[in-house]
């Protein structure tokens, strides 16, 4: 939608109540698997207008966009398969989920310590925290407690 609404003011004049059901009815379309016709037709509008390089370049840049992404915007398939396709969404949780706790200065993460952390702070965001801290302390118990005598051939030490 941001190279849409780049794009309508190449066509509309600023604040005109057209550009919003402009940009409505190209997402529409988008959102149909139509992302090359929507491009092709902002191309032609541009063409049809006039419109010189400088005043259609943000038309250009979305049509382009549209162009080499079209594979991507299968959005008839993602939305039959429930996928989320809401990449706004997406960007913002990977904003507060990563880069506002990995992206410290200094901070160096291995592997294995980013994807704990990650976790966690998922499990924490979510509202999950406290149900798997409740699971965490009932797995650390089995593993420290009782599967160490778990083979019937140990020897289970016995209180003094």
């Amino acid at each position: 939608m941001e190279y849409l609404w780049g794009a309508v003011w190449c066509f509309f004049a600023e604040g005109d109540a057209a550009a919003e059901t402009w940009v409505r009815a190209k997402t529409l379309a988008i959102l149909e698997g139509k992302a090359r016709d929507v491009a092709a037709g902002i191309r032609r509008r541009a063409t049809a207008l006039g419109l010189n390089a400088a005043k259609r370049k943000k038309a250009d840049v979305c049509a382009t966009y549209l162009t080499n992404k079209a594979a991507y915007l299968d959005y008839p398939t993602a939305l039959a398969a429930g996928w989320p396709i809401a990449t706004g969404v997406i960007e913002g949780t990977c904003r507060f989920l990563v880069a506002d706790r990995m992206d410290i200065t200094g901070a160096r993460w291995s592997v294995k310590g980013a994807e704990a952390i990650l976790k966690l702070r998922a499990v924490r965001s979510n509202g999950d925290f406290d149900e798997y801290y409740r699971f965490h302390l009932a797995q650390e118990r089995r593993r420290v407690h009782e599967q160490r005598y778990a083979n019937a051939n140990d020897v289970i030490p016995q209180a003094a």
